[in-house]
């Protein structure tokens, strides 16, 4: 009961100092945490706050923090945040954004600051309120490690097997995506093509498309009805391919899946 008591508050706490940080003036963007802010960095080996709480109950903790994510305040700095996206235990964490076009977020962070960092952002033709059958998000691979660059570790399977999960919360709340594909896709694949697919055997087409290309059999296999999200991600090897990892909507609530 004492340890509930004390995750509770440090949810709370949490929550606080992040929307101090995002609202104290004078604040800028670039100087916090490589141009990104964490709301939910509560991962340190298996303990928050120093306590000694297993992976499944830090793994609510993360998503209760990341539950509680104030898209109102950021908006206040850039009305185009439309959620937050984290893969927890990754170093992914960031606003999700949806500008006008596809090209302003790979140069300008999410407070709208010139920089070669970007953002983390949805393709401009998606439906905002992730409605879509197929929404896809992109962002770079930094040298850094930051942005998107966690993903080329689903090159391994294993690492798939403990970050098997995306989480992304909007407005309608917090929602969990599990991953089914891991691959490099051609930039004129039908990846980049088939978004808001209404026809059943094309969306079946895309799926096979996906689980054809895809480096392992995770045993997730998504059906027509389903939403699919695609990350994607530079190669690292020029320009004609993209690092693509692809999870598909549960409609189970977040909290009850994600990682083992």
């Amino acid at each position: 009961m004492l340890t509930m008591i004390f995750v509770s508050a440090a949810v709370v706490s949490a929550c606080t100092a992040a929307r101090w940080y995002l609202c104290r003036a004078g604040r800028r963007e670039t100087e916090h945490w490589g141009g990104r802010v964490r709301l939910t960095a509560l991962w340190n080996s298996g303990g928050a706050f120093g306590l000694p709480i297993g992976r499944r109950p830090l793994l609510a903790l993360s998503l209760a923090a990341l539950a509680a994510v104030d898209l109102e305040a950021l908006r206040a700095y850039n009305p185009e945040v439309a959620g937050w996206i984290e893969i927890p235990d990754t170093g992914i964490s960031y606003p999700l954004m949806q500008g006008a076009n596809n090209q302003w977020y790979l140069k300008h962070t999410w407070t709208g600051e010139p920089s070669s960092v970007g953002a983390i952002f949805m393709d401009s033709r998606n439906s905002r309120d992730l409605g879509d059958f197929h929404t896809v998000v992109y962002g770079h691979r930094l040298r850094s490690g930051a942005m998107f660059a966690p993903l080329r570790f689903y090159e391994d399977d294993a690492y798939r097997q403990e970050h098997p999960s995306v989480y992304i919360a909007d407005d309608a709340g917090l929602h969990r995506y599990d991953i089914f594909a891991v691959y490099a896709a051609d930039v004129k694949d039908r990846v980049y093509q088939e978004l808001d697919v209404e026809d059943e055997e094309t969306r079946q087409a895309f799926i096979r498309f996906c689980l054809d290309s895809a480096l392992a059999d995770t045993g997730v296999t998504p059906e027509a009805g389903d939403r699919i999200l695609t990350l994607s991600t530079c190669t690292g090897d020029g320009y004609a391919q993209r690092w693509v990892v692809q999870a598909v909507l549960r409609p189970e609530e977040a909290e009850g899946g994600g990682g083992g």
